[in-house]
């Protein structure tokens, strides 16, 4: 089944997790419950192929305007339709929503001797936390059920569940018919604040190493043509972005119109001309970027045409494409970090 047709976010709280230490494709288990249903999370962590390792990534406090859209959710699963799968909407894309830099991502096996230093611990260490404290879980994800019969590893009945909790584009081969945009899988707990001095957000990512971060941004089917950026290393996916985003004015002091800008840098040893380049805002609109180029490690601050381009003061997105469309880079920011007049946002 193609992911688009029920790909969704279950928003709940955890009972139990479990370990799967077989090989295969083994999966860490968690059972969690809504405010009427079972359900059980299968989340991969060894890959069917090699590199069997997957890669993963955790933010311990994550921060991002999707939060606010979470926090309103009902318990249960929700479907989420194409009218939710759009640049600023709910649903996540690894890529095009900016919600960590995947070059952060690293490979973890998901079973070796002593403690603390695989991927299914580390994935326990949160969920058994979340079980203390009774956070709340929210699981992006393709849902099956409900079966006519006890789950297979927890025993509720009628089993049901979410699996698919990683990247969902930049698959080939057999699993190329899975690829599409803005249906990517992760892991998001809202922890209380009787652990902290505030309540906080954790967000684990997972992608398999066999996955591109170039990908068509109508199918999410892999691009092999990289212009904008470089490979970090022979035999990874992520990339090294030639030019970044490094700041913004997203609250002007006074009116905003016309004053909000994004700095850039280009942290490569090559001049770069950026005709054909642009940057895009969280609905896409573009700033082309013709006229202006880099020199090594040179710095520029470009401003923000109001008829091209517009910064939310409610949280957004920023992404730098190259002269082909692709993303090189991009960032993201909160209600709170815009709330004051006059601070340049650095990342």
């Amino acid at each position: 089944m193609n992911l688009s047709e029920g790909y969704g976010v279950l928003k709940c709280r955890a009972i139990a997790g479990q370990k799967e230490l077989g090989q295969g494709t083994p999966h860490y288990q968690v059972h969690v419950k809504d405010d009427q249903f079972s359900y059980r999370l299968a989340i991969n962590v060894r890959s069917s192929q090699q590199p069997f390792d997957l890669l993963y990534f955790v933010d311990d406090n994550f921060e991002h305007f999707i939060t606010d859209k979470l926090d309103q959710l009902d318990f249960g699963f929700k479907k989420l339709e194409n009218s939710d799968r759009q640049p600023g909407k709910i649903a996540l894309d690894y890529i095009r929503g900016n919600l960590f830099k995947v070059n952060q991502m690293k490979p973890l096996p998901f079973n070796l001797p002593g403690e603390n230093n695989d991927l299914n611990e580390l994935i326990d260490s949160y969920i058994q936390r979340a079980i203390e404290t009774q956070a709340v879980v929210y699981v992006f994800g393709e849902p099956w059920g409900p079966e006519n019969k006890p789950d297979k590893v927890f025993g509720f009945q009628p089993g049901r569940g979410v699996h698919n909790l990683h990247m969902n584009q930049g698959n080939s081969g057999r699993f190329a018919q899975e690829n599409g945009v803005y249906q990517d899988g992760a892991l998001l707990i809202h922890y209380p604040s009787a652990l902290s001095s505030g309540d906080y957000w954790v967000a684990v990512f997972f992608a398999f190493q066999s996955q591109s971060f170039h990908t068509d941004d109508s199918t999410g089917n892999p691009i092999d043509k990289i212009v904008g950026s470089e490979p970090v290393e022979p035999g990874t996916s992520a990339v090294k972005a030639r030019v970044r985003i490094i700041g913004a004015l997203v609250n002007p002091r006074g009116e905003d119109s016309g004053k909000e800008s994004v700095t850039l840098i280009n942290s490569s040893p090559q001049k770069i001309d950026l005709n054909g380049w642009a940057i895009a805002d969280k609905l896409k609109r573009k700033q082309p970027l013709d006229g202006f180029s880099l020199e090594p490690g040179g710095v520029i601050t470009v401003p923000l045409s109001p008829e091209k381009i517009q910064l939310s003061n409610d949280g957004g997105i920023l992404s730098v494409l190259d002269s082909e469309g692709t993303k090189v880079d991009g960032v993201s920011y909160t209600k709170e970090d815009a709330k004051e007049q006059g601070w340049t946002l650095v990342f």
